[in-house]
């Protein structure tokens, strides 16, 4: 019985070997091809702050919000669902005549989809003496179909690398034998497109809303693929 197992442990690394040497001994072709694209983002956050004052003449945070809510109502932004609530705070500070200033503010992300509604937000938001907003994050909407389509061009494109390799060879490229994804996924940018400011005028006295432009969203995606080649 000894004997028999023992046979058995001898046979299997044989049994590997030869797999090992079956796939060494198919003729094949090894390439890489990368693809690239850059597409417009069409999400677009904005991080708005709203802050209260206790000084002579201030405005509430409340009167402030409902001023913003209507200015955005205005401009066709749908206030329930592009805007969300981020953070409510009270803080104390103390100053040197001894008074105390009591400062409660709201924060709010603004989503818009094109960069011309983001220059009209800023506009609009500056003119109700809000200053305190700046770019958050943009995105792509589409991003997992484009990077499907993506991989696809890739493994295409290495398919045709393949073929032009071996065209002189007289060998034809078979089935794939191995396919290696080597792409980065995509993660939304936060504060790093550049926001070009445009201002736009028919002449000195009149002029158009500013339309902001985004820095494109670069993405690629890179494959290696081994093809099993016959004559």
């Amino acid at each position: 019985m000894k004997s028999i197992v023992n046979l058995i442990f001898l046979a299997v690394p044989f049994f590997l070997l030869a797999q090992s040497k079956n796939f060494l001994d198919v003729p094949y072709l090894e390439t890489s091809a990368k693809v690239d694209t850059l597409v417009t983002p069409d999400k677009i956050y904005l991080s708005i702050t709203i802050q209260e004052k206790d000084s002579k003449g201030r405005k509430s945070v409340e009167e402030q919000e409902n001023k913003m809510a209507e200015s955005l109502k205005s401009l066709g932004v749908d206030i329930d669902k592009q805007l969300t609530i981020k953070d409510l705070a009270s803080n104390y500070k103390k100053y040197f005549l001894r008074s105390k200033e009591v400062l409660k503010s709201k924060q709010y992300s603004l989503l818009v989809y094109d960069g011309l509604t983001a220059g009209k937000v800023m506009a609009a938001l500056e003119d109700l003496d809000i200053a305190n907003t700046y770019l958050e994050k943009t995105e792509y909407s589409k991003m997992d179909e484009l990077e499907l389509e993506l991989k696809t061009r890739a493994v295409k494109k290495a398919k045709r690398k393949a073929e032009a390799l071996t065209q002189p060879l007289d060998q034809k490229v078979g089935m794939a034998i191995h396919i290696l994804d080597n792409s980065q996924p995509y993660y939304p940018r936060y504060n790093q497109p550049r926001m070009e400011m445009k201002a736009m005028s028919m002449d000195m006295a009149e002029s158009e809303p500013l339309d902001i432009g985004f820095e494109k969203i670069r993405v690629e995606s890179m494959v290696n693929v081994k093809f099993q080649l016959s004559n």
